[in-house]
Parts: C-alpha cells; structure tokens; sequence
C-alpha cells in the first residue's frame, strides 16, 4: 500500500520503477521587512507547489513534492539581519547536482521558484540539465501587477496560507518608486540603499481574500502547466 504524502515520506520501495514527476519548491531565507518571516519565500513555494500537486494527484497523475531548497541567492538582502544566501554559484551546483540524481529514477523534475532573485540562475542550471538529455523544468509563482517585495502582494498571500506568521502592527510602507527607477542603487547598494525597513511596496491595503485569489491562480496556472509539459526555449513552463 502506498502511503500518502510528498517524496521525504515515502520508502525506496515504494519508487522503485516509478517514473512519475517531483515538483522541488525553491525559495529563500531572506528580509521580508519588519512584519514577515524570513522564510516567506519558501512558504510560497511550498503551498503552490503542494496543492498543484494535490490537483494532479487527483487527476490520476504521478507527481510528488519533494523537501524544499530553503536557500536561495538573496545578496541583495544581505544589509539585513536574518538573510542567509548561498550565492549564485552554489546554488547552481545545488540545483544541477539535485537534478542529476532526481533523474536517475523520476521521469521528471520540475522547479518551483518562489524568489526572484534565484531566477537566472534557475533557468542556467536548468538549461545545462535540459542539455544532458534530462526532462527537468522550472514554473515561477509570480501574478500580474505585483509589487516587488514584502509589499500587498507578498503580504496578502501570507494572510492567507500564514496568518499567524504576520505581525500585523508592524505592517508598514516601504520604497514605493517604479522598481526601474530604483535598480541602479539596488544593484550598486542592496535593497537597504532604497528601503530603511526592506519593504517595497506598501503593504498596508493586503487582506486574506485578495491573497487567496493570487495562491488560487497561481495553483490553477502551475497544475495547468505541468499537466502541459511544454518547455519553452529557456525551460520554463507556461
């Protein structure tokens, strides 16, 4: 009998000639102003990934989540106490090396990314994967119109998968200019040459209901996606 549950519960016999898909969550630990936890990333990830997953399972596909990489490339949050970021370099190597054993016995690998940051780097290694003859793909959690860092967007979607997690009467504006018009003094200083309290966006307005509609779509767009499997160009999925 196979017992439910993502990639960390499950026995080697249980996988054993099974060519079925695991969807890895990537995200970070990294500044997410003063009123959101470090992992903010990585929950994102976890929560779209997994009920994607749900979705598929349900519909007879084999598919799995797997633990979550819960480090990412967050130097540019490094001027704030909390960020933990392993770099571009290593995490290219972290993502290669997973996606070479992964594909030794699953038929596929997908990449969930829940950090902008991560994201060249993400579509490097998956690039070089692709090109040894591996079947491996990333999807980005992104929604239309969001703001660029612990603002509404971030903010409403952790109202609604972690509530308690959000120190409501720390909530505060932070940067709100064009983030265009802010990427040289990022690039040159990290976020807190732009952002005293790491925040960009405003956070005030979030609400549940509005984060709920974004994970909502974020998981139809992903299950849709991966029922697809149509890597574009770069491997990423649409």
């Amino acid at each position: 009998m196979t017992r439910p549950g993502g990639l960390g519960g499950k026995t080697w016999p249980e996988l054993d000639d099974r060519r079925c898909t695991v969807v890895v969550p990537l995200g970070a630990l990294e500044q997410h102003g003063p009123h959101l936890p470090l992992d903010t990333d990585t929950r994102i990830a976890e929560t779209v990934a997994g009920w994607a997953v749900e979705r598929l399972v349900a519909d007879g596909h084999e598919a799995m989540t797997a633990p979550s990489l819960a480090y990412g490339a967050s130097g540019e949050h490094e001027g704030f106490p909390g960020t933990v970021s392993i770099g571009h370099d290593a995490l290219r190597l972290l993502l290669v090396e997973f996606g070479r054993s992964v594909c030794r016995w699953a038929a596929r690998l997908l990449i969930v990314n829940a950090h902008g940051g991560n994201a060249h780097t993400v579509v490097d290694a998956v690039a070089l994967l692709r090109s040894e003859g591996r079947d491996v793909a990333w999807w980005a959690c992104t929604t239309p119109g969001a703001d660029a860092h612990a603002g509404l967007t971030e903010t409403s979607v952790l109202l609604a998968i972690s509530p308690g997690m959000v120190m409501r009467d720390k909530v505060a504006v932070g940067a709100t200019a064009p983030i265009g018009d802010l990427m040289d003094s990022l690039r040159a200083g990290g976020v807190r040459a732009v952002s005293a309290n790491g925040v960009l966006g405003d956070p005030r307005p979030a609400d549940d209901d509005q984060g709920r509609r974004i994970v909502e779509d974020m998981v139809d767009r992903l299950a849709a996606a991966t029922r697809r499997w149509l890597p574009d160009e770069r491997g990423g999925l649409a």
